[in-house]
């Protein structure tokens, strides 16, 4: 039996998020170049809390690729399996934020250095140490990485990993929406962590109320045991077993940028997961789990970015007391 080194191991995207950085003297847009990626995002939530992590993906060979690494490096989060390629460059989204901090994004992806990582570069052993793999779908947007994510699916399960599974849906990488939800269902199929928002949950259903589609999943997909619907400023839900709870939202007026809200969400819930696994959970400690995920999501909306600003487990303690009292 090999030893679990790892409280989670994540492949997928690993990018920088140009972000709206102001007005330079001479009225031209300021960018912000961010360290980004949903898996990253996560990864770097679970180490801040004390959880070892590892990430298998790929940059470019280039300025921003070189920048990453030594971002994974500096938030604690093994990149041994990180492969830097000569030909294709780090890939580039820009964060176009509204006026209430709310983001959407355009990609410079086509293809990027991530769609290009091939299953024969994959270090496993980062997986077979992982307690939890993670894994979304902008990893299976394109070949070869899809092949890549399936064959490391494959691989942790095969070695008792928990797989966990968010699909942070971007329609603008996808070449239909209908190609978005087969993969999406893909991940269903696989994962026993699922976390959806609100809107993803709808698409990949079709059933508007997201209590009544969550509840078509688990009947789909009965390997899932455990599913967070978010639903930002409303709170998000936990379904596990015959347990079913809401969990109200901690809101505020200091929202700047909800890039890695989700993904601070995510990362807070697997740390607590992979300590305590998914057999024996009760309400009262999903809801503790679930409360401070909400809370670490709340918090990180008030910074820009998201990989480098996740935040400590007693900066998100000192806010839930602030926020009771």
């Amino acid at each position: 039996m090999i030893d679990k080194v790892f409280d989670v191991t994540a492949l997928g995207e690993l990018l920088m998020d140009m972000t709206p950085y102001g007005i330079s003297k001479q009225g031209n847009n300021l960018l912000e170049a961010n360290p980004g990626g949903a898996p990253c995002n996560v990864l770097s939530m679970v180490s801040k809390l004390g959880g070892k992590t590892a990430f298998i993906g790929k940059v470019g060979k280039d300025q921003f690729g070189h920048m990453l690494e030594e971002t994974l490096a500096a938030q604690n989060i093994n990149t041994e399996g990180l492969i830097k390629d000569p030909e294709y460059l780090t890939t580039l989204a820009f964060v176009h934020l509204d006026s209430r901090g709310e983001r959407s994004f355009s990609f410079y992806r086509k293809p990027g250095a991530d769609m290009m990582l091939e299953k024969q570069e994959i270090n496993q052993d980062l997986i077979k140490q992982a307690r939890i793999f993670h894994f979304g779908t902008l990893s299976m947007t394109n070949e070869p990485v899809l092949s890549a994510t399936m064959f490391a699916i494959d691989l942790a399960m095969e070695n008792g990993c928990m797989i966990s599974f968010d699909p942070n849906i971007r329609p603008l990488l996808w070449d239909s929406l209908e190609n978005a939800k087969m993969q999406m269902e893909y991940g269903f199929s696989k994962c026993h962590i699922l976390k959806i928002s609100e809107e993803e949950i709808q698409l990949a259903t079709g059933i508007s109320d997201s209590h009544k589609a969550a509840q078509d999943l688990r009947n789909s997909f009965p390997n899932i045991k455990l599913i967070f619907v978010t639903a930002g400023e409303k709170g998000s839900t936990f379904y596990y077993n015959n347990i079913k709870r809401k969990v109200a939202p901690f809101l505020h007026d200091k929202t700047i940028d909800t890039t890695g809200a989700g993904d601070a969400f995510m990362g807070s819930c697997l740390y607590e997961l992979a300590k305590s696994g998914l057999d024996s959970l009760d309400e009262e400690k999903l809801y503790e789990i679930t409360r401070f995920a909400n809370a670490a999501a709340s918090l990180v909306i008030t910074k820009k970015g998201a990989l480098k600003v996740m935040p400590h487990r007693q900066a998100v303690e000192a806010f839930i007391q602030k926020y009771d009292s």
